[in-house]
């Protein structure tokens, strides 16, 4: 045992988990109107972009309101996982079921019973149709509770907590992940509303559907279950030396007088938060959304005096020597790799749109009035539409890739 122990520490990579995703996935997510949202699932997609950018991995939003373990608005349960899920061919499915189920009313035995029911032919056929899929079951997203009165004693959410545990069990005999939504999300919550009761009601405004911020939780809840790193990239310098590298590449590093400059290549890109959006500064300040997810820290030792960081020729901050000599973390500024993100993630949501048009608008909606030509024109649109989606799959897989930035500590006088 001491001589494993000692391996594992002189390897730490030995230790470290995998995050979860491969080369050729094809994640379905799965589950109602707040899947349907396509927000956690497309802050979970951003974060796989940019993190991972070589990372060959596709993504199908397949959520559909008022869903229920039975079915709903989109077809009965065999429909919407043949249709939706299995034409897919997935590898990775996510489902998020709860919401609906339980009746919006204290606990009822008898809609827990078709639920539990419900849910183990989800899996069942999940694991016959898709053999060797890895399935994450996701614990009910919260219904607020917590920012206003309960409905009734003890309030919805703790019905939707007892649904989560029977998940647990069933993802322990199924061999499935576990991702929770509903405990990080009310501490997240309650975190807020004791620094700002009125925007935090505007978290979950509806008390069921979160708004962008409120989703960035439960993304982080979902990034964690599948072992998401919380390094962008780690770079240490001190004085003219190079220092630890974790993720990124540095070459002509110079010093003198006039500060130190460098060039920079990092393997990865930063999650593009908008941190001047009141409700998403709420949520990062009341979670630990950034120090779990997005670390891009950049540490120099051995100066003195005051600094300003200027990347590609623009400045990103002002830092005194001891700010750098702790560690900046730049994915909380305004930089170049910021800024590529952000156009990765502007396509990302494009194709997300492209996709969603096609399945909901096209092939599951859109009726004409002569049947033979309906379905003429129906396969016409779709093939455009994934063409579409297709050519904005290469334009930002080449958006995402690195590309080098030059970087500048320049004295500030005075």
């Amino acid at each position: 045992m001491k001589t494993c122990a000692l391996l594992l520490a002189l390897l730490p990579g030995i230790a470290a988990a995998q995050f979860a995703l491969h080369d050729g996935d094809r994640v379905v997510f799965y589950g109602d109107s707040i899947t349907d949202q396509r927000l956690y699932t497309f802050y979970t997609e951003a974060f796989v972009r940019t993190r991972f950018p070589k990372l060959k991995v596709s993504f199908v939003h397949s959520g559909w309101g008022g869903d229920r373990v039975t079915g709903g608005g989109g077809g009965d349960v065999d429909t919407r996982l043949t249709r939706d899920v299995f034409a897919y061919h997935p590898t990775v499915v996510t489902s998020m079921l709860a919401m609906n189920d339980a009746g919006y009313r204290p606990f009822d035995q008898g809609l827990f019973d078709t639920y539990s029911k419900g849910y183990q032919h989800i899996v069942d056929r999940l694991k016959t149709e898709a053999p060797g899929v890895r399935i994450t079951l996701i614990l009910p997203s919260p219904y607020d509770d917590v920012t206003r009165k309960p409905n009734f004693e003890g309030g919805y959410n703790s019905v939707l907590l007892k649904y989560g545990d029977y998940l647990k069990d069933l993802a322990a005999r199924s061999g499935a992940t576990v991702a929770d939504f509903n405990g990080p999300e009310v501490a997240m919550l309650e975190k807020a509303k004791a620094t700002n009761a009125e925007l935090s009601q505007k978290l979950i405004p509806d008390r069921v559907h979160p708004g962008d911020a409120g989703h960035l939780t439960m993304a982080e809840s979902l990034l964690k279950s599948w072992n998401a790193p919380s390094i962008v990239s780690s770079v240490e310098i001190d004085g003219g030396k190079v220092g630890a590298l974790d993720g990124a590449k540095i070459s002509d590093l110079s010093s003198g007088a006039a500060g130190l400059s460098w060039t920079e290549t990092e393997s990865a890109l930063p999650f593009p938060l908008d941190l001047n959006n009141p409700g998403i500064k709420l949520v990062t300040d009341s979670s630990d959304f950034i120090s779990a997810l997005d670390q891009e820290n950049l540490k120099v030792t051995g100066l003195t005096g005051k600094y300003n960081l200027i990347i590609d020729g623009k400045t990103a901050g002002a830092f005194s020597a001891e700010n750098l000599s702790v560690g900046v973390n730049l994915a909380t500024l305004d930089t170049p790799m910021k800024a590529q993100a952000s156009r990765v993630v502007s396509l990302v949501r494009e194709r997300e749109e492209a996709h969603n048009q096609m399945w909901r608008t096209y092939m599951t909606g859109w009726q004409f009035g002569n049947e033979k030509a309906a379905e003429s024109q129906k396969r016409d649109v779709m093939k455009a539409l994934d063409r579409y989606a297709d050519a904005l799959e290469v334009e930002l897989r080449k958006e995402a890739l690195p590309v080098s930035h030059k970087y500048q500590l320049v004295p500030v006088s005075g």
